[in-house]
């Protein structure tokens, strides 16, 4: 199968591309920043996207989205990570829709996909218990009772769980400690949710569970069958991650030869230094095998069923960060000093790829995985 977008696919990264520009310039961004906006996006930019489908790119048509696959979700990302728009879209639209498409019950799938493909119900997944993205590291204990469930633990770094409606939950159960999921609302009693900035001004939060009680109806999929479920929806998220991050390197080297084109020194532009050249030409490489890889991966996601851990994904991601991370780099020591600068913007590339590095899982927890299921 050709590495390249279809037609349709290209139309639709355009069609992102131009209403993100247009919507969610990144001075937005920085005024959304600098007034402490309490959200974190633009609700208005998310009601947009749904009007535009983008909100239910995986959500069945049955329950009012678009069916598309990991390309087309990749796609968007990649124009998000252009653009630093910040919105719920990787936490709702991949991660919750994907978690409900494929294991909800009809209920739950009712109730909740049409909400997410309008844009009027946000999710977020409820993970990580430490500084680090460890997806078998949960201590979080789910009881069961007689009705239901009661959990008690700690999360963070929940990526909009801030503002989230529904949170999904990873918790141990059962004699046998599997991990089972759980959709808990966040108004649900004993549910203390603790907002926090990152580095790039978007935002997440520490959510603690101090003997909150949810109904039977509220696990997703089997008791004790979550691991498996969080692999597969991790691997489509890291998949669709990476094309951000491939967004946030492509659009650092677009600015940075700009400037290399304008900018004037010893008399000369400085994009006839041969040092410069040589960096540009070595970053323009590595961004296109970047985007080979992540598009490779997208499609292997789209073509066959998954049936367990892909290492596809770890490679995908660990090679789009370590490539975002050089793409930012590079930007800010080729502006010189104004590249340090606030005023200016590529900075707020650089701090966007370092938040995106870690959700999710960093190069480094990346190779490590790859290389475990290649076997070395």
């Amino acid at each position: 199968m050709a590495i390249v977008l279809t037609d349709t696919q290209q139309m639709l990264r355009d069609s992102a591309l131009t209403f993100l520009r247009e919507n969610a310039p990144i001075r937005a961004l920085r005024a959304m920043r600098d007034a402490g906006d309490e959200t974190g996006f633009s609700r208005a930019l998310w009601q947009g996207f749904a009007d535009l489908g983008l909100a239910g790119v995986l959500v069945p048509e049955r329950w009012g989205g678009s069916e598309l696959g990991a390309v087309e979700a990749g796609v968007v990302m990649e124009a998000i990570g252009r653009t630093l728009a910040p919105s719920p879209f990787l936490s709702t639209a991949v991660l919750g829709a994907s978690l409900l498409t494929a294991w909800g019950t009809e209920a739950q799938r009712d109730a909740l996909l049409p909400e997410i493909a309008s844009g009027r119900h946000l999710t977020a997944l409820a993970l990580d218990e430490g500084a680090r993205h460890r997806p078998s590291r949960v201590d979080t204990r789910a009881t069961p009772l007689a009705d239901g469930y009661h959990i008690d633990g700690c999360k963070q770094f929940v990526v909009d769980g801030h503002v989230a409606d529904t949170l999904i939950v990873a918790a141990r159960t059962g004699h046998d400690d599997g991990i089972t999921l759980l959709l808990v609302p966040r108004g649900t009693p004993g549910v203390a949710v603790e907002r926090v900035v990152l580095a790039d001004a978007s935002q997440a939060a520490r959510i603690a569970f101090d003997n909150v009680v949810v109904p039977h109806s509220a696990v997703l999929g089997a008791p004790g069958e979550g691991a498996p479920m969080l692999e597969r929806a991790l691997d489509l998220g890291r998949a669709v991650l990476s094309s951000e991050l491939l967004g946030i390197a492509d659009e650092a080297f677009t600015r940075t030869l700009a400037y290399l084109k304008e900018r004037r020194q010893f008399g000369r532009i400085i994009g006839e230094f041969q040092a410069l050249q040589h960096r540009a030409a070595h970053l323009f490489t590595e961004i296109e095998l970047t985007r080979a890889a992540v598009l490779g991966c997208q499609q292997a996601l789209d073509r066959r069923p998954p049936d367990g851990p892909d290492a596809l994904a770890s490679m995908a991601k660990a090679r789009a960060g370590d490539t975002a991370t050089l793409a930012v780099q590079e930007a800010v020591q080729m502006h010189g000093g104004i590249g340090m600068t606030d005023e200016f913007e590529i900075g707020f590339f650089m701090k966007r790829a370092r938040t995106a590095q870690e959700w999710l899982g960093d190069s480094l927890f990346h190779a490590d995985r790859w290389a475990r299921l290649r076997g070395y």
